[in-house]
């Protein structure tokens, strides 16, 4: 096949997203398909893209610049100043042209537009295939405030949470230790865990940095765990255990920074419960192909859905190729699998 991996972007995750394609990248070469990663921000503006169907054929190493993920997200007004043609359009030269050549887009994008349903309802317009979710169903997924009162309505245990405005007002809105949390970010960007009235505000602070409004949650003193679920059926759960601090940007993506276990030593009937919730929380976003979702247990063994993820991690450490690997589903197998199960809503319009 002709596949695009598109990687990237201009959201605060593009660090994450530059090595998961490079990952999927490489696995889907491996397995014998014409590949091209595809920074999707910067585009591709050298000679050859007035010709992109044959870029696929040319012997071009597209993943030798990226480098590992930093211990901090990137700062996105530098990334945007050094992008070639100074545009602030999402798509970089020649994005759409040679994605259109594909046969799928395997999309490796994190966070912002790639993640929201902006890239999926673009990709819509031009009839072009892509893994994943459409843009619906990402769109809720990706905002934390609709799919929890989605969550509520349709009776999946979730933290309890206000919305806030930055109006100006940092009166607590509730008991600490709560959390504090951008309304649509993901990898941890945007998240903090506060004390006390002075941690809440700095919090709040930097939050609004992201955007208009955030999420203050409730704080469940507890164990974290994850759950893949493919083409309707739940993977093995992770046990997600940060060797210091909580979950965040830093534990998530440098290695040695967080003990993950797979399968999760968890009681059959708790396993069977999560792994339930899991796959309502992807029936009731009306999730395509995969997704991940995040849960959290309490001391007293109730379990909360805190997110779900339409665009998983697919670096080393990230967390459903691990659980892919517990059931002898290797990367490359991992990939396949997700291209297959996406071509499934484009089999099902014919």
């Amino acid at each position: 096949m002709k596949i695009v991996v598109a990687a990237g972007g201009n959201s605060t995750e593009r660090d994450v997203s530059l090595v998961s394609g490079k990952n999927v990248y490489k696995a889907l070469k491996k397995n014998g398909h014409k590949v091209i990663l595809l920074d999707v921000f910067y585009g591709y503006n050298a000679a050859d893209a007035k010709n992109p169907e044959a870029l696929f054929d040319t012997d071009r190493e597209w993943d030798k610049d990226i480098n590992d993920i930093a211990e901090a997200d990137p700062d996105i007004e530098s990334l945007k100043e050094q992008r070639p043609d100074h545009s602030n359009a999402y798509f970089g030269p020649n994005v759409i042209e040679i994605c259109r050549c594909a046969d799928i887009v395997f999309l490796a994008l994190h966070g912002g537009a790639g993640e929201n349903g902006k890239v999926q309802a673009a990709f819509d317009i031009y009839d072009i295939k892509y893994t994943g979710s459409g843009y619906l169903s990402s769109a809720l997924a990706m905002d934390k405030y609709f799919s929890k009162i989605l969550f509520q309505t349709n009776n999946i245990p979730t933290p309890n949470f206000v919305l806030v405005k930055d109006n100006g007002d940092t009166d607590p809105v509730m008991p600490f230790p709560c959390v504090v949390k951008t309304r649509a970010g993901g990898s941890s960007v945007g998240v903090y865990l506060v004390n006390d009235k002075n941690e809440y505000e700095k919090a709040l602070k930097d939050a609004f940095m992201y955007g208009d409004d955030v999420l203050v949650e409730e704080y469940i003193k507890g164990h974290d765990y994850t759950v893949a679920v493919v083409d309707g059926k739940a993977y093995p759960i992770v046990d997600i255990a940060p060797v210091e601090g909580f979950y965040d940007y830093k534990n998530k993506y440098q290695a040695g920074k967080t003990v993950e276990v797979c399968p999760a030593d968890l009681p059959p009937l708790k396993t069977r419960d999560m792994q339930e919730i899991a796959v309502r929380v992807f029936e009731v976003l009306e999730i395509d192909g995969y997704a991940r979702m995040d849960f959290v247990m309490a001391e007293n063994g109730k379990m909360y859905c805190l997110e779900a993820n339409t665009l998983p991690g697919m670096t080393k450490t990230s967390l459903v190729p691990l659980e892919a690997k517990t059931l002898g589903i290797s990367f490359g197998d991992l990939c396949e699998k997700i291209i297959k199960v996406s071509l499934k809503k484009y089999e099902a319009k014919k």
